[in-house]
């Protein structure tokens, strides 16, 4: 396949060259983004002007601009010089599926989020290689300190610098980062250090399958899960370990935490059996687990990360009158009183090159955005290309 290199001078193009000098106008005619005219507002301006050249530079600029009902998560000069910054050669397709994914169905005003609830509305990031959610991929918008911040692969984030701001095709809204593509499973669990999980599916060979399935809900046990059960699992034969891991997917249903609602649900499993899933004064549980770490979104669905490995002869669920807080006496795996040494099945597997906000606790509320760093963080599904921090090339895609 063969790559375009983006030209510093075409991504990061200088207020001084943008076309500025009509006011009013559509999408397309360029103008100034502060002096709207009948209700619209051209996206070339001081703020988005490099976001409106390299929608120029692939073609793109007529086809968003015919689009309606959108809200459009235009990243600022700022935001992409800092995506220019390395200089990363990409192809065509691969920025087509960026703005696809900054592009949201329907008009979503900042007034429409709010601090408690996060929403989940779907890009037109459709494209097979990027996505395989019905609808589109989501991204995850939430007000944080009174600000519109939108969550993408990883936990990565973008902040709106200035919103609501009317043109003809609905609304856009100046974000101060660009977001992250989801990666694929293999990826996403790397980077989000579910390394025990990653090489458990490695080992018993349900990779492959796992990454096939579209919509699908997967409760993550973090390391810590599978050391506390260590001993259990040791004694596991293949078949049993399967049936375990199964039990953590939930087929054909996308559940964000905004599907989980108050009191208890009950769900069928990629195995067959079914998880108790329930929403307690806004914690969530699964059976006896607490979900540490919601709405990690990968290319197939969701990723929630949770304190304790599933049994799926063992299905008690959280008992409402119990603590909160985690435990680590309480397990679904009978006679378990003592860690293992280690982290079962992390044995040749690799670890994040760095901290992405995807391995914190979700308890610690909205970390700085590293969108830009990230915007390609996981390429396409299936893919080996890694855009990590800045200077890093994109390759092997």
């Amino acid at each position: 396949m063969r790559f375009q290199k983006i030209a510093p001078i075409a991504l990061a193009a200088s207020v001084a060259s943008a076309q500025n000098t009509t006011e009013g106008g559509n999408l397309t005619t360029g103008g100034n983004i502060t002096m709207s005219t009948n209700g619209t507002v051209p996206l070339a301006n001081q703020q988005l002007n490099s976001f409106w050249t390299l929608l120029q530079q692939f073609n793109l600029l007529s086809s968003v601009g015919s689009m309606r009902n959108i809200t459009l998560l235009a990243p600022s000069n700022e935001a992409l010089s800092r995506l220019n910054s390395s200089g990363v050669a990409v192809t065509s397709e691969l920025v087509q599926a960026l703005i696809s994914y900054h592009t949201l169905n329907g008009t979503i005003l900042s007034s429409e989020l709010n601090n408690v609830t996060s929403a989940f509305p779907h890009t037109h990031l459709t494209n097979p290689a990027f996505s395989n959610v019905t609808g589109g991929q989501v991204v995850e918008a939430l007000l944080v300190n009174n600000t519109a911040t939108f969550f993408s692969g990883l936990k990565n984030n973008v902040s709106v610098t200035s919103g609501n701001l009317n043109f003809t095709g609905g609304v856009i809204h100046i974000v101060d980062g660009t977001l992250t593509i989801p990666g694929n499973l293999t990826s996403t669990l790397t980077n989000a250090n579910l390394t025990a999980l990653a090489g458990a599916a490695q080992e018993l060979n349900l990779t492959s399958t796992l990454s096939s399935l579209h919509d699908v809900t997967i409760f993550a046990p973090n390391n810590d899960a599978f050391q506390a059960v260590g001993s259990a699992l040791a004694n596991a034969s293949a078949s049993e370990l399967v049936s375990v891991l199964g039990y953590h997917v939930v087929n054909n249903s996308v559940l964000y935490s905004a599907d989980i609602m108050n009191g208890s649900t009950s769900v069928p499993t990629f195995i067959g059996g079914n998880l108790t899933v329930q929403n307690i004064n806004g914690s969530y549980y699964v059976n006896s687990a607490k979900v540490v770490t919601p709405d990690i979104l990968f290319s197939g669905g969701v990723i929630h990360v949770i304190d304790r490995v599933l049994n799926p002869n063992n299905t008690v669920a959280h008992n409402a009158t119990e603590t909160a807080s985690s435990s680590s006496t309480s397990q679904a795996f009978a006679g378990v009183t003592t860690k293992a040494t280690n982290v079962p099945f992390t044995s040749g597997q690799a670890t994040p090159s760095s901290t992405n906000p995807a391995q914190k606790s979700a308890t610690t509320g909205a970390a700085s955005s590293t969108g830009a760093a990230n915007a390609f963080a996981t390429g396409a599904v299936g893919g080996a290309a890694l855009f990590g921090a800045i200077g890093a090339a994109f390759a092997n895609f």
